[in-house]
């Protein structure tokens, strides 16, 4: 029989050559939907390293995100630096900030924790939209400049749907890496039982420091693409939506199941475009199912499915 690894990389493999081939066979819009959920779901994976693996409910990456679209786009229209350095510098800046939030804020309780980093996402919303001579404040930047790859522009919907598909890859092949190491199994155990962690020897700061730098770190790329995808960056890149969505994507797959979160991403992205007639709505749909989800299904649909698949065999067994 196939082992696991090899079933989920052949099923991987399969989805990612049924996902390239769309650009073919589709519209612009439904291939700008494509690029969003590609954005959105490396996002949602690392929200999922950091809560679902880490057990820290970062309202940070909103702000990551954020920052990242921010950073790419001053560097290249004030500075003059190309699109990919503008990549590049946002994920370090953020590292840093995530460590610079973090390292204190680890050293709190947990419910402190998710204050600090809420308070740095409305601080961030905050600097976008009134330091006007750094960010332009409401107005923003608009007409972001379209990609060069190569000497090539990447200025058509299709070429930024696979730029956005290459970057959600090499999200989910970091995150995959760390979360099937032994840094992953570390985060987990920390999660599950820090006093047992701690009697072992090991110390649960540098492991969750790590996973939110990380996290941080590839959401600023993420949110650096999507920008240029809309070709404006504004302080409504900061607004709570994302990070309800994302949560919205983790808590569906299943905080801690790395392909439960990838498949609940790339699915539920296109639930706002089937709502955009309504922001409200939106909003209230979004929160409906949050609620739903936490009482009905605390583990996620796949937890569900896995606890249904075992009570089956349970009773086949009897």
């Amino acid at each position: 029989m196939m082992r696991a690894g090899a079933r989920e990389a052949l099923f991987a493999g399969v989805c990612l050559a049924l996902i390239a081939l769309l650009p073919s066979v589709a519209n612009d819009y439904v291939i700008g939907v494509g690029v969003t959920a590609f954005t959105f779901t490396a996002a949602a994976v690392c929200l999922n390293l950091v809560y679902g693996y880490a057990g820290l409910l970062s309202f940070a990456q909103l702000a990551f995100w954020g920052i990242g679209g921010y950073c790419t786009a001053l560097l290249v229209m004030d500075a003059g630096a190309s699109f990919w350095t503008g990549l590049l510098a946002a994920a370090a800046l953020n590292a840093v900030l995530a460590l610079a939030v973090g390292w204190p804020a680890l050293r709190l309780q947990r419910d402190s924790f998710v204050i600090v980093t809420l308070s740095f996402s409305l601080l961030a919303f905050l600097v976008s939209r009134d330091w006007v001579g750094l960010t332009r404040g409401p107005l923003g930047l608009p007409g972001l400049p379209s990609p060069a790859l190569l000497g090539h522009k990447l200025a058509s919907t299709a070429a930024l749907y696979y730029l956005a598909l290459g970057w959600m890859v090499v999200s989910l092949a970091i995150v995959y890496a760390v979360v099937s190491s032994r840094i992953g199994r570390t985060l987990l155990a920390i999660k599950q039982n820090q006093p047992l962690a701690l009697a072992q020897g090991v110390s649960p700061t540098p492991y969750r420091l790590f996973a939110f730098a990380l996290g941080a770190a590839l959401t600023g790329v993420a949110g650096g693409i999507h920008v240029f995808y809309l070709k404006v960056v504004d302080p409504s890149i900061l607004d709570f939506y994302y990070i309800q969505a994302w949560l919205i994507m983790v808590i569906v797959g299943g905080a801690g199941n790395f392909w439960g979160v990838v498949i609940a991403g790339l699915l539920m992205s296109a639930l706002p475009e089937a709502l955009r007639f309504s922001n409200d709505l939106r909003m209230v749909v979004f929160g409906a199912i949050l609620v739903v989800v936490v009482l009905v299904l605390p583990q996620g649909v796949v937890g569900w499915l896995r606890e249904r698949r075992i009570n089956r065999l349970r009773a086949d067994l009897r």
